[in-house]
């Protein structure tokens, strides 16, 4: 009875809560439905700016507003982008390009990449948001505000080096944060702005309160992705409360009705979306109730996604379908860094996901962190029927996060495999791999329209494996630069998902040059895919000199550092042997390894080598020769040889976890506070596994 009282009284809260947002001060219903009326609108591609042209500014350009515009905005007339969700920076929290009271303006130039001219902009009647306000009504483009919610760009600040994007208010308020520089919470940035504190949640309000009042914008947007901390027990290992939703879902109720208190007053309403996870019970964790945000009619539209996904996009679709607000996925750019021969941030691929997102039903596309403005595909993504005979180029996924990112446990919703060179799979000798991969294409394909499809798989074996396709047994592999090759009838695709079952060839290959050992790079060429490595950056080197490799880090820098790295599979109960030859020039240059369950970093300096985690030191001179270190683990157990000689014995001390369950190797030059140097010239790995590395299918139509 008790049960059925409290369901009762929660349908009332929920009726009455929603009748409220609905009628709120007297609102006319007439009011109500032109809001749910321009939510519906036409959205083939939403463009999110995230502000930069502003703060790297060209140095030797007027700053004119069409000069500004050019950059990033008035070449997208004509393409199918219908909307503008523009971010004035907000990063960090209270920083922004235009002309904020409330908040900090971001005026100071700190990059040679460009001039800052937010205030420029505003000495000249405009601002960055105002700017872009007048180019969309000029031209019938929808504008929204979009603001950041917890960006933490800035999570690289110190005291001793001050970061350009921190903030004043978090100098002012170190109490408002997750934690320190010096003690850093186990999810997120330290310098994200802790929800739990009322006086956050109400500067979030008054920020956009301050846009509402002060810029004709079509929206607001509130990008809860960037990124996805909000409370501080949530940073430290937890999941939120109860009371912790509450929080956030009253933040919302009060922007949602100041959205339309103002948008009465101005007699046209301000829609407000938001970014979110494509899980419901994932964005619970983190403090999002999303569903009852819909329920109470909270939100006119939502975008989903980015740094990772976690179903197929029909799931969220289908949610907010259920609640009439209309669906974005997010196509954001991909981070993984081992593409080699097929690009997931080509034109190709691009087409592929949006491709996808139209089959799910989705009512448009959202670009995130795409800027190249003048790019074909913009005239493409926003029409299924242009799609249909263009080439793709399909992956298995894009990105290459992990929802253990934000909160301890998230990866239990992880619902969609993911497959890339930094992330591979591990093939068993008697057990097939059974991979799904999901497919926008429309089938049977028009008649005059049959493209020509591939199979491509990415595994270091000498013999081409066994692949069926939904069943369909396909001709035997063909090697093409390190990929095998398949062809594939259409007539065994399906729309949607699709499963790739691989088999190996029996018995198991090894790399023929050198038995024994799995993986072989030497350095004749730079480490290519599946290895991946780090963007060369101006105070970073990576190039062969003299029958090595140099691996250079020159810089103290945010991001100076340059590894090369090699998913590897090792797993704890087998063991795993990773062997370098290397000759150290000056500072310090590190072996980094991992088995999915522990991992730790032997660090090589001038007078000899350490392991950081079990706090062992060898002495030696590793810079008079190239000397050969060898890493062997199994268990706890942890074992350095140089030359052939044991050198550090950590058995049993093999102990610190691996972050997010990571299982990989790589060597290379210090980190972001150290510089260092050393000259390569072999790895090797060894960890009785064949893994797949990635999974691609190509679609070129003629």
């Amino acid at each position: 009875m008790k049960t059925t009282l409290y369901a009762l009284t929660t349908v009332l809260l929920l009726s009455a809560v929603t009748a409220e947002v609905e009628a709120q001060a007297g609102a006319p219903d007439a009011f109500v439905q032109q809001r749910k009326q321009l939510a519906q609108r036409q959205r083939r591609v939403i463009f999110n700016n995230d502000g930069n042209e502003i703060i790297y500014f060209p140095k030797d350009l007027p700053v004119t507003v069409e000069n500004v515009l050019a950059r990033r905005t008035s070449p997208l007339l004509g393409t199918h982008v219908d909307s503008i969700f523009y971010c004035p920076i907000s990063s960090g929290f209270g920083y922004f390009t235009h002309n904020t009271k409330v908040g900090s303006v971001l005026e100071h130039t700190w990059s040679d990449l460009g001039i800052n001219i937010a205030r420029p902009l505003i000495d000249q009647g405009t601002d960055a948001l105002k700017m872009i306000v007048d180019f969309g009504r000029a031209n019938g483009i929808e504008v929204f505000f979009s603001m950041r919610m917890n960006d933490t760009h800035d999570g690289a600040h110190t005291p001793e080096k001050p970061y350009p994007l921190f903030p004043p208010l978090k100098a002012k308020r170190p109490d408002l944060l997750m934690g320190t520089y010096d003690n850093r919470p186990k999810h997120g940035a330290w310098s994200a702005m802790d929800y739990t504190h009322p006086e956050v949640r109400d500067l979030a309000f008054r920020f956009f309160e301050e846009v509402c009042q002060n810029y004709d914008v079509d929206g607001i947007e509130l990008d809860f992705w960037r990124h996805m901390v909000y409370f501080k027990s949530v940073a430290w290992g937890g999941t939120a409360s109860d009371a912790e939703r509450a929080m956030m879902t009253d933040l919302l109720r009060r922007i949602r009705r100041m959205a339309d208190a103002e948008g009465r007053k101005r007699g046209r309403p301000i829609l407000v979306a938001v970014r979110v996870p494509d899980s419901v019970e994932y964005a619970r964790m983190v403090g999002l109730d999303i569903e009852r945000w819909l329920a109470e009619g909270l939100i006119d539209l939502m975008a989903a996604t980015c740094y990772f996904q976690l179903n197929p996009w029909e799931h969220i679709v289908a949610l907010g379908h259920k609640y009439g607000v209309p669906v974005y996925p997010a196509l954001s750019e991909t981070r993984v860094r081992a593409d080699g021969r097929y690009r997931r941030g080509a034109q190709e691929s691009y087409r592929a996901r949006a491709a996808r997102v139209w089959q799910s039903g989705a009512d448009g596309v959202y670009l995130f962190n795409f800027f190249n403005v003048t790019a074909p595909m913009l005239r493409e993504i926003g029409d299924p029927n242009v799609l249909a005979r263009l080439d793709k180029t399909y992956f298995v996924n894009v990105r290459d996060y992990s929802p253990e990112l934000y909160v301890t446990g998230g990866s239990r919703h992880q619902n969609l495999t993911v497959l890339n060179p930094n992330r591979p799979l591990p093939i068993a000798d008697a057990k097939p791999l059974v991979v799904p991969i999901h497919l926008g294409e429309r089938m049977p394909p028009a008649p005059g329209a049959v493209p020509k499809v591939k199979l491509c798989l990415l595994i270091p074996t000498a013999r081409s494996p066994r692949v069926r396709l939904n069943g369909t047994e396909l001709p035997e592999g063909q090697p093409v630069d390190g990929w095998w090759e398949y062809g594939v009838p259409v007539s065994a695709i399906k729309e949607g998902a699709n499963a790739v079952e691989i088999a190996l060839a029996a018995p198991r290959d090894t790399d023929a040059t050198e038995p024994g050992w799995d993986v072989v790079w030497t350095a004749t060429e730079k480490p290519t895919a599946p290895w991946s490595t780090d963007r060369v950056r101006r105070n970073t080197a990576l190039e062969l000199k003299d029958g090595a490799l140099l691996v250079a880090d020159r810089g103290s820098e945010p991001g100076d550092y340059m590894h090369c790295v090699y998913a590897w599979n090792a797993r704890p109960d087998r063991e795993s042997v990773a062997e370098v030859q290397a000759k150290v020039i000056s500072g310090t240059s590190y072996l980094i390894f991992s088995n999915g369950a522990a991992t730790d970093r032997l660090r090589l300096t001038p007078d000899g080598i350490s392991l950081m985690y079990s706090r062992l030191k060898h002495e030696m001179n590793t810079t008079d020769a190239f000397h050969t270190y060898r890493v062997v683990i199994q268990g706890k157990d942890l074992k350095v040889y140089v030359d052939g000689k044991l050198a550090l014995d950590a058995s049993g001390r093999f102990t610190t976890a691996a972050p997010g369950g990571r299982s990989s190797f790589q060597f290379g030059a210090a980190n972001s506070p150290e510089q260092g140097e050393a000259l390569w010239r072999l790895a090797r790995l060894r960890t009785g596994a064949t893994s797949l590395f990635d999974l691609v299918m190509t679609f070129d139509y003629p």
